[in-house]
């Protein structure tokens, strides 16, 4: 390699335009501004965020926080508590009816905080890698019910 053939990629430098320098330029006559216009007249300047007269992203946000209304809410079990209830067999309507989650929301996820020592069949919308991996290795099963909702 010879540092002296380095060039730059092709279409990587572009040259500035050159505005005001005449009809030749290709940017003379209004010097890319148009015609009248509030723009178009000397000692124009915009505010930052300025949209045109619409009001301004940074004055339509809220101040403290944003609540995302899009936002997903799930029913959170982690594997410690189940380890702990009576039973093999877990779904959303059994955790509900021992109290261990109280509205199912989006779905039924289940999270691999805790230890697992028996064998369990759990069927939720959405595991945790580290969940679904203790499951397995303590010999139990994980089913995936309905669309899984990510």
């Amino acid at each position: 390699m010879n540092l002296s053939n380095l060039r730059p990629p092709a279409g990587q430098k572009k040259a500035r335009k050159r505005i005001g320098r005449g009809m030749g330029s290709g940017h003379g006559k209004t010097s890319t501004r148009g015609h009248k216009g509030q723009r178009a007249g000397t000692g124009f300047g915009q505010k930052r965020g300025f949209e045109g007269g619409q009001m301004p992203l940074h004055r339509r946000l809220p101040k403290r926080g944003f609540t995302n209304i899009f936002k997903k809410k799930f029913a959170i079990v982690n594997l410690g508590r189940l380890e702990k209830l009576e039973g093999d067999i877990f779904n959303p309507d059994r955790l509900m009816e021992l109290g261990l989650i109280h509205r199912l929301g989006e779905g039924l996820r289940v999270l691999g905080t805790g230890q697992l020592t028996r064998k369990i069949k759990v069927e939720a919308h959405h595991f945790s890698k580290s969940a679904l991996e203790k499951i397995q290795k303590a010999g139990g099963t994980a089913q995936v019910i309905g669309a899984a909702a990510e």
